[in-house]
Parts: structure tokens; sequence; C-alpha cells
């Protein structure tokens, strides 16, 4: 019973200590780069806020993220129409990673709120004991439910619209939409974790970043590099599989929901374990040991 209360008093006592130094953690020469503490501070800071929003300013931001998002898979589409029969499908798909990046730009620069980039951000006030694990759930919760429904009518819209303007034909979102589900399960969960590692790294690098500059070109760089690699992501890929179930004969409802859902784990998996997690327990290693 003693010791119960010893490592009760002592994990108390840790924590105390994480909190002094996250408190203390203040940028004071705007010149310098920021410390690992001082970002941490700020990613704490900024998930709370999110927290503390109300529903349904979360499920319409969220919403917002999954409409905006919307654009990357238009310029998608666009590209592989363009180049269509010109270049090998395979060149074409890796041409993509130059436009994919362009929603994201709107979504994290517009600051409304997308899943993968939220995921290690809204993870960090409950490792911190500032939020708890239920309200972590209810927020992820909302976010993905915006970001798939606001996906889910950019798909409809673009879908329709596409082949009206003669940009894109229902071929080319057919040929993207087989690309993304022509995996097995558990190799779409490791890329859906490599993807959400990716994302939770591009927020806390964007958070590090001093300049509007060098935010749009840490995402460009992150988010590039998920396209061309094709890692899956689930709220843009959730707008490819969805519209690629509408025209495609390989695609069937019970497919788009096993991608989707496994992107969604793998996201959440790849974001809380290997950024969250880690980068949270390196600064509370750091500070307890003094």
């Amino acid at each position: 019973m003693g010791n119960h209360f010893e490592k009760k008093a002592k994990k108390d006592s840790s924590q105390d200590k994480v909190d002094r130094e996250l408190d203390d953690s203040d940028v004071e020469d705007e010149n310098r780069s920021r410390s690992h503490g001082e970002i941490l501070k700020q990613q704490v800071i900024e998930g709370c806020k999110t927290y503390d929003r109300s529903p349904s300013s979360i499920l319409l931001s969220s919403f917002t993220a999954g409409l905006e998002i919307g654009f990357s898979f238009l310029l998608i589409c666009t590209v592989f129409s363009f180049f269509s029969g010109k270049l090998p499908e395979e060149t074409i798909f890796k041409l993509t990673a130059l436009v994919y990046p362009m929603g994201f730009i709107l979504v994290i620069l517009g600051q409304s709120i997308l899943f993968t980039e939220q995921t290690s951000l809204l993870t960090l006030p409950v490792l911190s004991k500032k939020r708890s694990v239920f309200s972590l759930f209810r927020i992820w919760g909302l976010v993905i439910t915006g970001n798939i429904i606001g996906g889910i009518l950019m798909a409809l819209t673009l879908l329709w619209i596409g082949p009206r303007l003669g940009i894109f034909e229902a071929l080319a979102v057919q040929k993207i939409g087989e690309h993304i589900v022509d995996h097995e399960i558990y190799t779409i969960l490791v890329s859906a974790i490599l993807a959400g590692w990716l994302m939770g790294l591009l927020s806390w690098l964007v958070t590090s970043s001093r300049e509007r500059i060098g935010e749009i070109i840490i995402i460009f760089l992150i988010t590039s590099i998920m396209g061309f690699t094709g890692l899956h992501h689930s709220i843009i890929g959730n707008i490819e599989v969805f519209a690629g179930m509408l025209v495609s004969p390989e695609i069937n409802f019970f497919t788009y929901l096993k991608t989707i859902i496994t992107a969604v784990i793998g996201n959440a998996i790849g974001g809380v374990v290997f950024v969250a997690l880690l980068k949270y327990r390196a600064f509370v290693f750091n500070i307890t040991k003094l």
C-alpha cells in the first residue's frame, strides 16, 4: 500500500516538473529557432483551443476542410487526364505529386480542422493531462465526420463539373480510385501509419516555423512525399475512393468502407504513436532526469 502511494507521489511530482517546464518554455528571441519545449507548449495550447471550441464550430470547420482538400483531387484528376495517353500511367501518378499539396495548403493556412493534421495536436493535451481520453475521441468523431461529409460533397461536385468543363473524364476518376484500393488491407494500414506519421510531423514543423513561406514549403514537401509514394491519407482518400466507387465496377461500398476505415485507423496510429507520444515522452524523460 505504501509503495502504491510512493509511486503515485513520484508520478505526480514528475508531472508537476513537466508542467512547470512547459510554463517556462516562452520564446524570448523571435530570431532564434524554437526549442523542443517551446514547440510542445505551443502545440498543447493550440490543441486545448480546439477542445474549447463548440461542437458546431468544430463540425463546420472540419466540414470546410473536407471541401477544401478536394481541390487536390480536382488537380490530380486534371493532371491525369491531361497526360493520359502521352505518358505511361505510373509516370502520371508520380507527376500528380506536384499538385497533391494544394488542398493541404488551403486547409492548413486557412486553419480549417483536418483530422490527420490535428491527430497528434489533439493528443498532446491528453498526454499532458489537460484533457481526457473521452474528450479526445469525441472531438476526433466530430472532425472525422465533418471531413468525410465535406469530402463526399466535393467528390459529387467535381465528378459532375469535371466532364462538363472538359478538364477530366470519368475514366481518370476510375483509375485514381482503383489505384488507391488496389492493395491488401495490411498494406493500406502500414501505408496509412506512415502517412499519419508524416502529417503529425507536418503539424510539428509548421508550429516550429516563423515565416509563412516556410510553412508553405513544409506543407508542400511533406504532402508531396505522400503523393509521390502513394501513401494512404484517409481524408483525401475518402474523396478519391468515393468518387471512384461511383464510376468503377471494381469498387463497391464495402471496399470503400474497408479502405477508409483502415486509413483512418492507420493515420491515427501514425500521428499519435510516432509523433505525439514520442515527442512528448522525449521531453518528459529529459525533464524528469534533472
